[in-house]
């Protein structure tokens, strides 16, 4: 039995021979149990059980390993017309999904060679449609990536400037997001691509650029002038609310430069929303992309988009409805899969809904 200790001589608060030292057994009561983790680790673990949020990673990955691999496969390209013994083969228009030609017919009952089936037939200049709208698919998310990450960059930057400065600098930024944020998007945008397509032309010329066309620079200056606002306007809520706490105090006290306890102390603590953020803006940057692409606003020919292979598609609807079809089911799963993955992280990693 523990030995009570004795009260000190100068002790006149506390009765020292009331209190027993903590058992052994006691002290491994107060222990934590429970595996040590990290934030990232703790929302990784509630993302994997979200089945939607699940579902939807597996989606995506399979579509990114198809629109890689597949090109490797199938022996047509983008923009490649139809050829049978080299000569063009004009009975490739308009075919239905997984058939052939006549002339592809007649050239395998000859030579016995069997020829890759057009997955989802042709269009109306004889290309093979699989392809294009393998490439289509490319060319999308490859927008609505480079575009999201755009407005990243500019939101950011914007956004942490106003919130950390406040006063009348805060003012004058969020004054000019609501001049920006209250014009109409869609006659913007379809005002700005018509411009920047014939201002572009020139300057590009002879660059690195001209592989890439008027068209789709375009379209990132467009993200980029047009839809950083939402970001900014996140951004600057959170680190209003940090930049009160008391490490970034500390931090102001002891003489550390702004640029540092952003970069240090308050953008990290904002990861997890602009990731979030950026989830959600890559299927808005592709729907975006396809409606002006739709419009005739987007990627330039012969390179295929979704938006534009749609509107290829729109005048031979009734006679070749599956020339839209496959567009828009590739559309509406890649937006589905990224708007049910956004929503599963911020299920998972937005602390107001963590329990």
């Amino acid at each position: 039995m523990n030995k009570p200790l004795k009260k000190h001589l100068f002790s006149s608060q506390i009765n020292l021979a009331k209190f027993n030292p903590a058992s052994e057994e006691e002290k491994s009561q107060q222990e934590v149990m429970s595996e040590s983790t990290t934030f990232f680790k703790d929302g990784m673990k509630k993302l994997m059980r979200n089945p939607l949020a699940v579902g939807a990673i597996i989606v995506l990955v399979l579509l990114i390993i198809t629109i890689i691999v597949a090109p490797m496969v199938i022996p047509y390209g983008y923009d490649e017309i139809l050829k049978v013994g080299g000569k063009r083969d004009k009975t490739a228009a308009n075919l239905a999904p997984f058939t052939w030609s006549e002339n592809e017919i007649k050239y395998m009952e000859e030579t016995g060679e069997q020829l890759f089936p057009h997955i989802f037939g042709t269009d109306k200049m004889c290309r093979d449609y699989f392809a294009r709208v393998i490439y289509g698919t490319r060319v999308s998310l490859s927008v609505g990536l480079f575009a999201s990450i755009l407005v990243m960059i500019i939101g950011v930057l914007y956004g942490a400037i106003a919130g950390y400065a406040g006063g009348k600098v805060d003012l004058v930024m969020m004054r000019i997001c609501d001049i920006i944020y209250s014009l109409p998007d869609l006659l913007m945008v379809i005002l700005l691509s018509v411009v920047l397509r014939e201002t572009l032309g020139a300057a590009i010329t002879g660059t690195v650029f001209a592989k890439l066309g008027t068209n789709m620079l375009s379209l990132f200056i467009v993200f980029g002038l047009l839809y950083w606002v939402g970001m900014a306007r996140l951004v600057r809520g959170q680190i209003l609310t940090i930049k009160e706490n008391e490490y970034v105090l500390a931090a102001r006290t002891i003489g550390t430069k702004p640029s540092r306890i952003l970069r240090k102390h308050i953008l990290p603590n904002c990861l997890s929303v602009i990731i979030i953020s950026v989830a959600l803006q890559v299927p808005s940057a592709i729907f975006t992309e396809s409606y002006l692409s739709f419009l005739g606003l987007g990627v330039s020919q012969p390179m295929p988009s979704l938006g534009s292979l749609a509107n290829e598609a729109r005048g031979a609807l009734q006679a070749y409805p599956f020339q839209l079809v496959f567009p828009a089911l590739m559309i509406c799963l890649i937006v589905l899969s990224l708007n049910l993955l956004g929503d599963g992280l911020r299920d998972a990693f937005d602390p107001k809904l963590r329990r």
